[in-house]
C-alpha cells in the first residue's frame, strides 16, 4: 500500500508536458484514486476555512480586517459551497457601506455579481450589475467590470431559449469584451484567455494551443488556476476533432479541481459523458455520481440543470447493463455447479483405477516370488525381470505419489470451487455486483494457486528422488552448478529436467505444464545441456537414469 501511495505521488508530481505522454488509462487510475482520497483535500480545504473563521473572531467587527478576512473565506468558498460564498459577499458590502468605503462596495458587488452569473442565477447578477454606477468604479476596477458584463450577457446568449435573445445578448457581452481586450496588459492571463479563445473560434488550434502553454507556465500544478487552463485546453482538442486529447485534458482538469477540493467542477461530468459513448459504463457511472454528489454540495443550479439528464441516461444504461451482467452470474453458478459434478464423477472413476492399481501390484508381488523360487539355472534371466521389477516398482512409487497428491488437490480444489460458489451467490444476493467485477479480474488467485501447484510438484518429486539435485550438479562443469535461493526447492531450469526424468519429455507439454512458450523451454535445455561435463547427447540419457 505505501508503495502504490509512493507510485501515486510520484505521478502526480509530473508536469503537463510529462502527463501528455500518458496513456488515458493511466490518467483515468490516477483519477480513481484521487477520487477515492477526495475526503483528504476537502479536510484541508475545511481547516483553512476554519483557520480564518478564527481569525476573524479576533479583529475588530467592522473593521478594514475584518472585510480582508471575510474576503479570504470568500475565495475559500467559491468554488467550494456557493450559498457561503454569497453570504460573506453580501457581508462584505454590509462592512463596505459601513466603512463608507466606495471602492470595497463596488469590488464585492461585481465578485458577487460574477458568481451570480457563474451559477446560473443571471438576473440576480444583472440586478447587482445595475446597482453599480459606471462613474463610481475605480480605475482598478474596470477590467472586473467588464468582465462581469462580458460573463453574464455571454451566459444569457448561451442559454437562452429565445434565438433573437441569444443574439441580442451576444452583441452586448462582445462589445464588452472589445473593450476589456483593449485595456488588459498584453501578457496578463485575462487577456492571454481571450486571445485563446479568439484562436479557437477562428479555428486556429495550433496557435490556440500555445497560447495555452504559455498560461500554463505559469501555474502551479493542482491549482484552481490549472484546472480551468486544462479545461480550456480539452476544449480545443474538442473542437480541432482530437477524442483523446478531450478525454486526456479533462482528465487532468478533474484531478485538479479534486486536488483543489473544488466542488463546482464541469470537467468531470463531460468527461463522464465522453466515457459513456465510448462504452466505458462503470467508470462514466461512477464518474457522474461524484460530480452529481459534489454539484448538490456546491448547491449551484445551473450544475445541477447541466447534469441531470447525461446522469439520468448513465443512470438508466448502467442498471441495464448490471441486470445482464447478472444474468451472465446466474449462467456461470450453473456452469460452476456442473463442473463440480464432473469432477465427483472424475473422483470415482480415479478411485476405481487405483483399485485396479493396487491388485495388479498385488499379482506383480505373486509372480516375483514365485520367480524367487526359479533355480539356478534362470536367475539370469530373474536378474533381468528383477531389473525391470525395481522400474515397475519405481514407476508404481511415483504413480502412487501424483494420483495420491492428485487426489488431495482436487479434494482441496472442490472446497475453494465450493467457497467460491457461496461466496458468489452471496454477493449477487447482496447486489455487491462492482465488488465481484473486480474478484474476477483479479489474476492474484491464479498467480497463488500456480505458486501451490510447483511447490507441491517439488515437493513431491524430491520426496521421490530426494538427490536429485546433487545428482544433476554433478553431471555439471563445477563452475555450472545450480545453487538455489534460500526456500526454494526447486528452479524452473531443475522442474524441467525433473518432467524429462518423469518422462515427460516433449517440449510443449513442458511448456503447457510451466506456463512458458516451446521456445523458451527449448531454450533452457539447450542452455543447461552447454554446461555438462561430457557430452551433449548423453546427458538427458544420465538424468533419466538418476534414482
Amino acid at each position: 500500500m505505501k508503495k502504490n501511495s509512493l507510485l501515486f505521488l510520484v505521478f502526480l508530481s509530473l508536469p503537463l508536458y510529462t502527463w501528455a505522454d500518458k496513456t488515458l488509462d493511466s490518467l483515468l487510475n490516477v483519477l480513481d484514486r484521487t477520487i477515492q482520497e477526495h475526503e483528504t483535500y476537502v479536510a484541508q480545504r475545511e481547516s483553512r476555512i476554519g483557520h480564518l473563521k478564527s481569525l476573524v473572531n479576533g479583529t475588530e467587527v467592522k473593521s478594514a480586517e475584518h472585510y480582508n478576512l471575510n474576503n479570504q473565506i470568500y475565495k475559500e468558498y467559491r468554488a467550494f459551497i456557493c450559498d457561503s460564498a454569497i453570504h460573506y459577499l453580501n457581508e462584505n458590502i454590509r462592512i463596505a457601506e459601513y466603512l463608507h468605503d466606495t471602492d470595497r462596495k463596488i469590488e464585492s458587488k461585481l465578485q458577487l455579481s460574477l458568481l451570480l452569473s457563474s451559477t446560473g442565477m443571471y438576473t440576480e447578477s444583472i440586478d447587482v450589475l445595475e446597482s453599480v454606477g459606471r462613474q463610481e468604479v475605480a480605475a482598478r476596477l474596470i477590467p472586473d467590470y467588464y468582465t462581469c458584463f462580458d460573463h453574464v450577457y455571454g451566459e444569457l446568449s448561451v442559454y437562452t431559449q429565445d434565438k433573437a435573445l441569444s443574439g441580442h445578448y451576444w452583441s452586448i457581452s462582445q462589445a464588452y469584451r472589445d473593450s476589456l481586450y483593449a485595456i488588459l496588459p498584453p501578457a496578463s492571463e485575462e487577456r492571454l484567455l481571450m486571445r485563446e479563445a479568439l484562436l479557437r473560434d477562428q479555428h486556429q488550434y495550433e496557435e490556440a494551443l500555445k497560447i495555452n502553454d504559455l498560461r500554463l507556465a505559469e501555474m502551479e500544478p493542482y491549482t484552481p488556476q490549472y484546472a480551468i487552463a486544462t479545461y480550456h485546453r480539452s476544449l480545443i482538442y474538442k473542437y480541432s476533432g482530437d477524442h483523446l486529447g478531450e478525454e486526456k485534458n479533462l482528465c487532468i482538469s478533474a484531478i485538479s479541481d479534486i486536488r483543489s477540493a473544488i466542488k463546482d467542477h464541469a470537467s468531470l461530468w463531460m468527461l463522464a459523458q465522453l466515457l459513456y459513448e465510448d462504452g466505458d459504463m462503470e467508470r462514466a457511472y461512477q464518474y457522474m455520481r461524484f460530480s452529481w454528489n459534489a454539484t448538490k454540495f456546491y448547491n449551484a443550479r445551473l450544475r445541477s440543470w447541466q447534469s441531470a439528464d447525461v446522469l439520468s441516461l448513465i443512470d438508466k444504461t448502467y442498471q441495464a447493463m448490471i441486470e445482464k451482467q447478472n444474468g451472465r452470474l446466474q449462467q456461470y453458478l450453473l456452469l460452476i455447479t456442473t463442473l463440480l459434478v464432473l469432477l465427483i464423477v472424475a473422483l470415482g472413476y480415479i478411485y476405481r483405477q487405483m483399485k485396479k492399481l493396487a491388485d495388479a501390484r498385488n499379482h506383480l508381488q505373486q509372480a516375483n516370488e514365485q520367480l524367487n523360487g526359479l533355480n539356478e539355472e534362470l536367475r539370469q534371466m530373474n536378474s533381468c525381470l528383477s531389473s525391470t521389477n525395481i522400474e515397475l516398482s519405481e514407476s508404481n512409487q511415483i504413480k502412487e505419489e501424483y494420483i495420491a497428491r492428485f487426489i488431495k488437490l482436487c479434494s482441496t480444489y472442490i472446497n475453494r470451487l465450493d467457497a467460491y460458489r457461496r461466496m458468489v451467490n452471496k454477493k449477487v444476493s447482496a447486489g455487491q455486483i462492482a465488488e465481484l467485477l473486480k474478484i474476477t479480474r483479479s489474476q492474484d488467485a491464479l498467480d497463488e494457486e500456480l505458486e501451490e501447484l510447483y511447490a507441491n510438484f517439488d515437493t513431491a518429486f524430491l520426496h521421490l528422488f530426494p538427490d536429485f539435485v546433487k545428482k544433476f550438479n554433478d553431471l555439471l562443469q563445477d563452475n555450472e552448478r545450480i545453487v538455489l535461493k534460500k526456500d526454494e526447492l526447486l528452479n524452473t531450469e531443475l522442474r524441467i529436467f525433473a518432467l524429462i526424468r518423469l518422462g515427460i519429455e516433449d517440449s510443449s507439454q513442458i511448456a503447457e505444464f510451466l506456463r512458458y512458450s516451446v521456445n523458451t523451454i527449448y531454450n533452457y535445455r539447450a542452455k543447461v545441456k552447454n554446461k555438462t561435463r561430457g557430452s551433449r547427447e548423453d546427458f538427458e540419457d544420465l538424468v533419466r537414469k538418476i534414482r
